[in-house]
């Protein structure tokens, strides 16, 4: 049986820890949690045999297979090397930190050296196993090849950051065009799902971003588009909450222990 720790019990953390003990994990065991809230991290041992951990070394102290990462891309870039050096694989949900190169490069280094993965969700948005297949396609023929993302969301969901204007209250307005690396730059934990899918693609410096804000819009609409020569394929998913972030990473750990997997 495998084990895993939960780093970040907030709201998606809270997820994944009631499909685990909802028997969705069967095939795995929760051994550790770790917030900076020490009081999220204990409620998220109920129900388990998990310990709250008051530390990130901590939880990497016990070893787990596994640490699903639910909180930010500053802890995420805090443990991640060092969990993947001692050959433990994670499950980060703030792709956005794979947007640095040199992190993105020592956290491949460490991986491929200690036998760890890096496994990427779905989050968000989906379609990877597509967006790879062309982006293959194209590299191994030499084609050139396109990659974009252009995500609708209501202007409230922009409060807070440099792109938010009352304005935005009463008109529909593209308010980011440029590349993923640059979305990701300014919005650190709006456009993860953006840095995701340009990592199935082009990368984060050639990988397209486009935001509209949307007067009364709920949720995020994601359209990612991917071409080449003879081929294109347009992935389109709403999703009023951020739920389905933490439901692909249950999903993923499914498809891993299962005896058929999806890819």
């Amino acid at each position: 049986m495998k084990t895993f720790a939960i780093a970040g019990c907030g709201h998606l953390g809270k997820i994944v820890h009631k499909a685990y003990i909802s028997g969705l994990l069967k095939d795995y065991r929760l051994i550790a949690t770790y917030s900076l809230n020490a009081e999220d991290a204990e409620a998220l041992t109920e129900g388990t045999e998990a310990k709250a951990m008051p530390s990130i070394d901590e939880v990497i102290s016990l070893r787990p297979d596994y640490i699903i990462e639910t909180a930010s891309i500053a802890l995420l870039k805090e443990f991640a090397i060092k969990a993947l050096e001692k050959g433990i694989c994670i499950i980060p949900l703030s792709i956005g930190a794979f947007a640095d190169g040199a992190f993105k490069e020592s956290a491949l280094k460490a991986a491929e050296e200690n036998g760890a993965r890096i496994y990427i969700p779905s989050g968000a948005v989906g379609g990877f196993d597509v967006l790879k297949t062309i982006s293959l396609i194209a590299e191994v023929n030499g084609w050139d090849i396109k990659a974009g993302i252009h995500t609708h969301k209501g202007p409230n969901s922009l409060r807070n950051t440099p792109l938010y204007a009352d304005e935005l209250q009463g008109e529909e307005k593209t308010v980011f065009s440029g590349s993923t690396k640059e979305a990701i730059a300014l919005l650190p934990t709006k456009v993860n799902v953006a840095v995701a899918s340009a990592l199935a693609t082009t990368g984060p410096e050639n990988t397209s971003a486009e935001i509209t804000s949307v007067p009364g819009f709920i949720g995020d609409d994601h359209c990612i588009t991917v071409e080449t020569e003879g081929l294109k394929a347009t992935v389109d998913i709403y999703s009023a909450t951020s739920d389905i972030a933490a439901w692909s990473v249950v999903a993923l750990m499914r498809n891993l222990s299962s005896s058929m997997m999806f890819f």
